[in-house]
């Protein structure tokens, strides 16, 4: 499982951070974008494994960025793990019909992240 290239999208440094040290830790290549725009560029470039994407960003929110991910034929097949700390059920629910796998609620404990991974990991070479 280590050596996935997994990409990170938020517009806050704190997240950033922490996304960085956890994931290298349990020897993960990270890639880190701070804007929707950005992170366009990098999955197209990058072709991470799985991205974690932020839905609250200024200019381009999470959810126009995985409907032009989806769009796009080149990172449509990216499993995509929504990030936010909207709790609704509706946000949810909106998350897994544009095409997200998961839908991640801040604050997130790292060992639950970590299972996530394991889990996504687990359905896509199965």
């Amino acid at each position: 499982m280590s050596n996935l290239k997994i990409m990170v999208v938020d517009d806050e440094k704190d997240i950033l951070d922490f996304f960085t040290i956890f994931l290298k830790q349990k020897n993960f290549e990270v890639i880190l974008a701070s804007s929707g725009e950005e992170a366009l560029i990098k999955a197209q470039l990058e072709k991470p494994q799985l991205i974690f994407l932020d839905i609250m960003m200024p200019k381009m929110d999470g959810w126009e960025v995985l409907k032009l991910l989806k769009l796009d034929e080149e990172t449509a097949k990216i499993p995509v793990v929504m990030l936010s700390a909207r709790t609704e059920a509706k946000d949810k629910v909106r998350g897994l019909q544009e095409g997200a796998i998961d839908y991640v609620c801040k604050p997130f404990s790292p060992r639950d992240l970590l299972k996530r991974i394991e889990n996504i990991v687990a359905a896509q070479s199965a």
